[in-house]
């Protein structure tokens, strides 16, 4: 085998590999919204990331993989990125998932924020005071 193939064969092999296992925590599970941001965080490293929930396994970076795997509250999801930013990239989706995706601070902030910004009561008599 001729040196530049045989070099270009080690460096494919020399490709750091994560894994982590992580149990979802979040009350709804992998619905559309996590789904989106763990693909958003997945789609900012260069290294191939999978996602395993059962038996199935699909690619991090796709929503509708992502979707697909249903995982639910409890579940156990098997990450695992391959590449040169494998454990930047493990330890960012893995942050994304420990924190519940954000949603409990999002169900902590949703009874306070005002309904419609407005009483109702205001410019109800349609005209000006003279």
């Amino acid at each position: 085998m001729p040196a530049a193939a045989r070099e270009g064969r080690e460096k494919e092999t020399l490709m750091p590999v994560v894994e982590r296992s992580l149990i979802i925590t979040n009350k709804v599970g992998l619905h559309a919204r996590p789904a989106r941001l763990l693909v958003q965080t997945a789609a900012l490293f260069q290294s191939q990331i999978l996602l395993q929930c059962g038996t199935q396994t699909v690619n991090a970076k796709s929503i509708v993989g992502v979707l697909r795997l249903g995982a639910r509250c409890g579940s156990t999801i098997r990450l695992r990125a391959e590449g040169e930013d494998a454990e930047e990239a493990v330890r960012s989706i893995a942050d994304l998932v420990l924190r519940n995706f954000d949603e409990d601070a999002e169900d902590e902030e949703s009874p306070t924020r005002p309904q419609g910004g407005h009483t109702g009561t205001e410019g109800a008599s349609g005209g000006t005071s003279a």
